[in-house]
């Protein structure tokens, strides 16, 4: 069974949020879904859990960030297409979120986000596997280039681990110097 992720995100009107990720083509799981709370699906094993206020300060002893003045996270979904990505922001815009920077484009990777009602940060990012070299260079000590290759286990225990780390870009990289 896959792993799944739930990111549980204080509202201050549940019923607005709702229908602002509603408008994006987001789902609701029912099962999860009362007047406290949310449970909007994002992928088959990736969970967003709206909760309202009241509801988020039973989970946590510390005070809720104001998302409209603090980050507390980035929420960073993948997209098919660079058209994916800009078609979610401006469906953000046009349900009452708003942009905070332009859209970045490395060539390799396109990102843009926007803010939904409550401030949290979403960012959508495409990046293309036809432009990303199988070698990807690190400078990771000075000026002096060295190749990324993953160094992972083929057990069978690692084998998510394999799969990810080849799919991902190395610690440390650059991408004002590549």
């Amino acid at each position: 069974m896959a792993q799944k992720i739930f990111v549980n995100l204080p509202v201050r009107d549940l019923k607005k949020s709702m229908e602002f990720f509603h408008k994006l083509g987001f789902t609701f799981n029912p099962q999860f879904t009362d007047e406290t709370a949310a449970c909007m699906t994002a992928t088959e094993d990736i969970f967003v859990m709206l909760l309202t206020e009241n509801k988020f300060k039973a989970f946590t002893p510390k005070q809720i960030c104001d998302a409209t003045k603090s980050t507390e996270a980035l929420v960073c979904l993948s997209s098919l297409g660079r058209d994916e990505v800009t078609e979610m922001v401006r469906k953000a815009v046009a349900a009452g979120g708003t942009t905070y920077k332009e859209p970045q484009d490395h060539g390799f990777m396109y990102s843009h986000g926007f803010q939904d009602l409550d401030g949290h940060i979403w960012e959508l990012v495409f990046r293309s596997r036809a432009q990303l070299s199988p070698r990807v260079r690190v400078r990771s000590n000075g000026d002096r280039p060295s190749e990324f290759r993953p160094q992972v286990s083929r057990t069978p225990a690692n084998a998510t681990q394999a799969r990810c780390a080849s799919e991902a870009l190395p610690v440390g990289f650059d991408l004002r110097r590549s």
